[in-house]
């Protein structure tokens, strides 16, 4: 038995890719197209495992896929490949459209093709699992109910636009074609090896280097909290036991202002990093002009992953957010090495 998985070097894909061969042997064929926030440190420790194959690679990539998917015969494919950063995609959509809408196509396409040679029974209990994100359903008022699975889609951003298009197209392969697919949908996720390009590990690493704290607006934008290692435990509760064609959002209970957040990480780095001068981190934060289009609040009811499947987060934020400030601090080797070059250059210019 064996699973592929796309966008393995990325932040979360890196993560479950960690995760399931640390509770299980079943073999993992890495697939990864290695663009700026996909980096094969993520996987350094499993250089020399046996059970891990990593094929540097595109999605999009048919022959690729086809090859890869009759040489390993996997009995599913968890499709984690994804362009991700919402300042990114209002810079550039393009790449956006590429990869997460005629990317997921063409990855359908192949695996359609791969399932319906199978056997009986091998078709039977395969499994397609696209993950995406709450992003999807657009913005909620203050007021507002949290966003359910049955919430229609409102993307608001040219990141969220094709993420939710390519949602639709795993729903359409169900239903036209019959693929067993399952889609999850997360909210902000934070923990290990996360590019500093999003909230949580750009703050840490601008606090520790002495840098502004860049804060969009009034930082009153808020979010779900989901720690990754929760997010990876969901996914795999999901793919056991989730109901062919359904949709099931994963969130952490954990809704937090985006100032709230940086005061907190803040704060931790005051106890775990104090600075030799005795003053605090917060002085480091600066408010910058807000993005186009911000959504103003996220939220996921993550109910009915507990009520049908048995699922809810280990962390709480206090608990996430503690071993996150941690990790990072016990590896900054990997922050210099994921900072370095064109990364600055970008954080340059989106929060001059």
């Amino acid at each position: 038995m064996t699973i592929l998985v796309t966008g393995s070097a990325g932040f979360i894909g890196a993560n479950f890719v960690l995760d399931w061969l640390a509770i299980n042997d079943e073999p993992v064929i890495s697939l990864d197209k290695l663009t700026y926030a996909g980096n094969l440190q993520n996987l350094a420790s499993l250089e020399s495992d046996e059970r891990h194959t990593f094929v540097h690679g595109d999605i999009g990539d048919g022959d690729l896929v086809d090859r890869l998917l009759a040489e390993y015969r996997p009995r599913a494919v968890l499709n984690f490949a994804a362009e991700s950063h919402v300042d990114r995609s209002i810079r550039g959509p393009e790449d956006f459209i590429q990869t997460n809408i005629v990317g997921t196509f063409r990855l359908l396409e192949s695996v359609r093709a791969y399932w319906n040679s199978l056997p009986d029974a091998d078709k039977s209990a395969f499994r397609f699992l696209h993950v995406s994100t709450d992003e999807v359903y657009g913005s909620l008022g203050s007021n507002d109910p949290a966003f359910k699975e049955s919430n229609k889609y409102e993307p608001n951003s040219p990141y969220s636009a094709s993420k939710a298009a390519s949602d639709h197209l795993v729903r359409a392969y169900h239903h036209t074609y019959g693929l067993p697919v399952l889609t999850t949908n997360c909210s902000n996720n934070y923990g290990p090896y996360h590019f500093p390009e999003k909230l949580i590990p750009l703050v840490i690493h601008n606090a520790l280097a002495g840098k502004p704290l860049p804060i969009y607006g009034d930082g009153q934008q808020i979010r779900d909290w989901l720690y990754v290692k929760d997010h990876c435990s969901a996914i795999r509760r999901v793919l056991d036991a989730g109901q062919l064609g359904e949709t099931y959002n994963v969130g952490g209970w954990n809704e937090k202002a985006n100032i709230d957040v940086v005061h907190t990480l803040c704060d931790i780095l005051d106890q775990e990093k104090p600075k030799t001068d005795g003053r605090s981190y917060r002085e480091q934060i600066t408010f910058v002009k807000d993005r186009p289009g911000h959504d103003r609040r996220y939220a996921i009811d993550a109910s009915r992953l507990e009520r049908e499947l048995g699922w809810k987060p280990a962390e709480t934020f206090e608990t996430g957010i503690r071993k996150t400030v941690r990790w990072y601090l016990d590896n900054q080797d990997w922050v210099a090495n994921v900072t370095s070059g064109a990364y600055r250059e970008w954080v340059g210019k989106q929060y001059a």
